[in-house]
């Protein structure tokens, strides 16, 4: 009799969010610039009953914790690790809009290349599109 395979972590992720009968898990992807949109997707699909994560902070707006250059460009690798670690946790991601930069671009591969599905406010900027 043939032994069932193990369990990948991300099934055994699937399967602990359905044994825990979560909602659906978004996150949202795209430029800082468009925190303001961010924050109005966040409201937009917790109102619909997901749960959503988000960049946390914006680098592009002063702030003491990224104003050394060299302190800003480690926190940047952190964030973008901390991006990715988002990207797996959800079940979908939502880039918010009309503009794609290389990192955006690189989340979305990143999200599709897990099987994740990949929803725009702006479809006309998806690069598969």
């Amino acid at each position: 009799m043939p032994h069932p395979r193990p369990l990948t972590p991300e099934e055994e992720l699937a399967d602990a969010k359905r044994l825990l009968n979560l909602p659906r898990i978004v996150v949202v992807c795209g430029s800082t610039r468009f925190m303001a949109a961010m924050t109005e997707a966040d409201l937009r699909e917790t109102m619909a009953g997901r749960i959503v994560v988000k960049p946390g902070c914006d680098m592009k707006s002063p702030h003491e914790l990224w104003s050394d250059p060299v302190e800003a460009a480690a926190l940047k690798v952190r964030l973008d690790d901390l991006h990715r670690a988002k990207i797996r946790l959800a079940d979908e991601v939502l880039v918010v809009g009309d503009y794609i930069g290389d990192s955006t671009r690189a989340e979305i591969a990143y999200a599709r290349s897990l099987g994740k599905p990949v929803r725009f406010t702006h479809p006309e900027v998806d690069p598969a599109a």
